[in-house]
C-alpha cells in the first residue's frame, strides 16, 4: 500500500493518502485545513478517487478539511464518542482560535472498538485509545506491520491532556494496552510530526512506560 503523509493546517497536522498501484481507488486518514486544495490536485495527479476518510478523532485540526471537500463523493468514518465534536464544532470553540470557523461536516459511518474492518481491501483492526479525545481511534494493519495512531501518540511524547475530553491517566491505559501491544517493529504513523516505532516508544517515551 502506498501512503503518503500530507501536513496541512496551522499545526501541520499529518493527512495519510493511502492506494494501491493496482486501484483507482483512494483512502484518506484524517482531513485538515487545506485538504480541499492539496487532496484533489493529488488525485488527479495520480488518477485516483477518493472513497473513504477515517477520521482518527474529532479535534478541529483533523476534520475541518472536509467541509473544504465534496463529502457526498465518500463516506467519513469516525468513533461515535467524537461525533458531535464533528457534526456540531462550536461545542469546542473554547479550544479554537476566535478569528478560525468551525464548520460542521458529515459522519457517516461510525468506528467501534474492537472491530475489523476492510480499507484496500485489506483487514485492519480498530482499536479504541482514548485520553488525549474521547472518541480516538488507532487503525491497525497487521499485514503491513502499521498503525496509524492519531494524537494518542507521538515519536518520543504523547497527545495533550488538557483539553476538554483529556486525560493522563485514561491516554496511558490506552498506550499501554493498544499502543505497546502491538508488535515491537509495528510502524506508528502519527498526528502530527514523523513516525516512530512501538519498540522505539517503549524504550524512549518518557511520557508512559510499559
Amino acid at each position: 500500500m502506498n501512503i503518503q503523509a500530507i501536513p496541512l493546517g496551522p499545526f501541520e497536522t499529518n493527512a495519510y493518502l493511502c492506494w494501491l498501484d493496482d486501484q483507482q481507488d483512494a483512502v484518506l486518514f484524517d482531513a485538515p485545513p487545506g485538504a480541499g486544495g492539496d487532496i484533489p490536485s493529488l488525485l488527479a495527479d495520480k488518477n485516483l478517487k477518493l472513497t473513504d476518510v477515517y477520521l482518527t478523532h474529532g479535534h478541529w485540526d483533523h476534520f475541518a478539511g472536509l467541509s473544504e471537500m465534496d463529502q457526498e463523493s465518500f463516506t467519513t468514518w469516525l468513533h461515535e464518542d467524537d461525533r458531535i465534536m464533528v457534526e456540531n464544532p462550536e461545542v469546542a470553540r473554547a479550544y479554537v482560535p476566535a478569528q478560525i470557523p468551525l464548520i460542521p461536516a458529515r459522519v457517516d459511518k461510525v468506528l467501534e472498538e474492537g472491530e475489523s474492518i476492510e480499507i484496500l481491501g485489506l483487514q485492519v483492526e480498530l482499536r479504541h485509545v482514548p485520553g488525549h479525545c474521547p472518541g480516538s481511534i488507532l487503525f491497525y494493519f497487521a499485514k503491513l506491520n502499521l498503525a496509524i495512531v492519531g494524537d494518542a501518540i507521538f515519536r518520543g511524547s504523547i497527545g495533550r491532556t488538557d483539553l476538554p475530553g483529556g486525560d493522563f491517566e485514561v491516554l496511558e491505559k490506552s498506550i499501554k494496552q493498544h499502543i505497546f501491544t502491538l508488535p515491537p517493529e509495528t510502524r506508528l504513523l502519527p498526528g502530527h510530526g514523523p513516525e516512530t516505532r512501538v519498540a522505539f516508544e517503549m524504550q524512549y517515551n518518557p511520557f508512559v512506560r510499559p
